[in-house]
């Protein structure tokens, strides 16, 4: 008898120390609006690490957030001068480009995993999937995808900040993701990695929502589901607009 208890004993120690590592995450919004003023938001990415028996670590793994936003395909083209004029020529059609993508990381992407690992969980700009067509040329798709990144990154969709996640008491942790102006509407995922020796030990993720609000979602939602009626009244506006300058030039002669 006193064997199965001891049996039992350490069977249920053995389940308890093998318990994995949890990831509790919260987002400081669930949804942001774009109206008139918008000018950029800040996400507040933020959460603790449950250990098991609580016990922590006297070095703290290594957290990676990634933000992305709705993918969708693009197609990139190369612009050739032709008789003086710029025209586009040929072009790379990507599958599936995020509107928007960040990376917050405790330290430099190389630094926390090997390449195949990062790739995997698509960690850094670099190990970005974007899917190239499967008609273009491997250099040429590369070549294509470099522009397509720096256009991204110039315009603040593409970023990666090493050291952008801190981590206290080797318990909480908190990184502040910058959502630019020219962001897209959409649904979007914060990934939240525990690194630890190369590895990834535990994951999760959260949802949020970036959508217009006032009179721009009523043009957004015109020009979506109603492109005549929108279209018309753009036309309209235009004529009127013109007919007004129009007045205003000839009053002042």
């Amino acid at each position: 008898m006193i064997g199965r208890i001891l049996l039992a004993t350490g069977l249920w120690l053995a389940l308890v120390g093998a318990a994995p590592i949890r990831l509790i995450t919260q987002l400081s919004q669930a949804r942001i609006d774009i109206n008139t003023t918008f000018r950029g938001a800040e996400l507040l990415v933020f959460g603790a690490i449950q250990y098991p028996q609580g016990s922590v670590p006297d070095a703290p793994p290594d957290i990676a957030v990634v933000v992305r936003g709705p993918s969708a395909p693009v197609t990139v083209r190369q612009k050739t001068r032709i008789a003086g004029i710029w025209v586009n020529a040929r072009g790379v059609r990507f599958e599936s480009v995020p509107g928007f993508y960040a990376v917050a990381a405790t330290r430099p992407i190389a630094g926390l995993a090997d390449e195949r690992t990062t790739a995997i969980y698509e960690i850094g700009i670099r190990n970005l999937q974007l899917s190239p067509g499967s008609g273009a040329d491997g250099n040429v798709s590369r070549a294509f995808e470099a522009g397509l990144i720096a256009s991204r990154q110039k315009a603040g969709l593409f970023t990666e900040r090493p050291g952008g996640v801190q981590i206290t008491r080797g318990v909480l942790y908190a990184a502040r993701i910058a959502l630019p102006a020219a962001v897209p509407v959409g649904d979007y995922t914060a990934e939240i990695h525990l690194v630890r020796q190369g590895r990834v030990l535990a994951s999760t993720s959260a949802s949020f929502l970036i959508d217009k609000s006032g009179f721009e979602r009523w043009v957004y939602v015109m020009a979506q589901e109603n492109s005549l009626a929108y279209g018309l009244a753009a036309v309209l506006a235009a004529l009127a607009a013109g007919a007004f300058a129009a007045l205003v030039t000839r009053s002042r002669w």
